[in-house]
């Protein structure tokens, strides 16, 4: 008689995830020398006295490099910010766009773009750069080249997003991308968050796409977490290609948050506001009053009620 075969549970495949991801960064450290470094992990270096959320949510500041070959990816300025925060009790998660021309304060160095932050001081001052705006800490900051990027949605076979109106550009997607449901594999992925001058709501339109795309993701992750092989294959890869000096536990930390995002409990806003000039270039007049209410409103729960 043969052995009816097991269905291992959500719980005990979150487990076997984490721990594939701590064994993944023993297993990337002989292969680091040759690997071509995609993306950067830090901590975020909180200053003595910031307020900080429920232990349970996670926040992750991602951002999306225009570093060209050969540059340092960590000191460009950044052409995708997302605050993305994750409530490993609830499964809730949310992200708080923040459009790249959007003049803040940046500590010590005055007020410019926030993606300027950067280049300035590596992703900490952008992180602190981001908090000042937002009033949310992150944890961790995640950088990531555009390339990598895209090689990553294709090793997921791709994702589908809702385009709420057709657009298109010259120079990254002539033939566009239709209204309604789409498909897009890494290439369009990076094209779709990356197109800004034709959308009529400009950087706030390309902020949101960030996060239609991020929803994307996380959607098709959950619908292939039980193929055999598919997130060791991910974590690997990823491990291989990232600059990290987290401890096990932070990682064990993260790959946790992850594992306990609910699709259905996604939400996230765009910082919105004006244009303005400053000394002849367009930048953005964030709506600081608007930043703050998403960070309050999220900082414990990872939960925007309302845009």
């Amino acid at each position: 008689m043969s052995t009816p075969q097991r269905t291992r549970s959500p719980r005990l495949r979150r487990v076997a995830a984490l721990g594939l991801l701590l064994a993944a960064v023993g297993l990337a450290v002989p292969d680091a020398g040759t690997a071509s470094t995609q993306a950067s992990l830090t901590e975020f270096r909180k200053a003595a006295g910031v307020a900080v959320g429920d232990d349970d949510v996670v926040w992750i500041l991602g951002v999306g490099s225009d570093a060209r070959p050969g540059e340092d990816m960590t000191r460009v300025r950044g052409d995708a910010i997302q605050l993305v925060g994750m409530d490993t009790a609830t499964g809730a998660a949310t992200s708080i766009g923040i459009p790249r021309d959007a003049y803040v304060q940046i500590p010590g160095y005055g007020s410019d773009r926030i993606n300027a932050a950067m280049v300035y001081g590596g992703p900490q001052l952008l992180g602190e750069a981001v908090q000042e705006l937002v009033g949310v800490a992150p944890d961790y900051i995640f950088v990531t080249r555009f390339p990598f990027f895209e090689a990553m949605v294709d090793d997921i076979g791709g994702i589908s997003v809702d385009n709420p109106r057709a657009f298109s550009d010259s120079n990254l997607k002539d033939d566009g991308f239709d209204e309604g449901r789409i498909k897009l594999n890494g290439y369009d992925a990076m094209a779709f968050s990356r197109i800004r001058k034709t959308l009529s709501d400009g950087d706030f339109g390309r902020s949101a796409n960030q996060q239609r795309v991020l929803a994307g993701i996380q959607r098709k992750i959950g619908a292939k977490v039980d193929e055999p092989g598919f997130v060791d294959r991910g974590v690997l890869t990823v491990m291989k290609h990232t600059q990290t000096d987290l401890p096990p536990a932070d990682l064990f930390r993260i790959a946790h948050a992850i594992a306990q995002v609910k699709p259905k409990k996604v939400t996230g806003c765009v910082v919105q506001g004006g244009i303005g000039d400053v000394g002849g270039a367009s930048v953005v007049l964030p709506d600081t009053a608007a930043a703050q209410r998403y960070g309050d409103d999220a900082r414990d729960d990872a939960v925007i009620e309302s845009c």
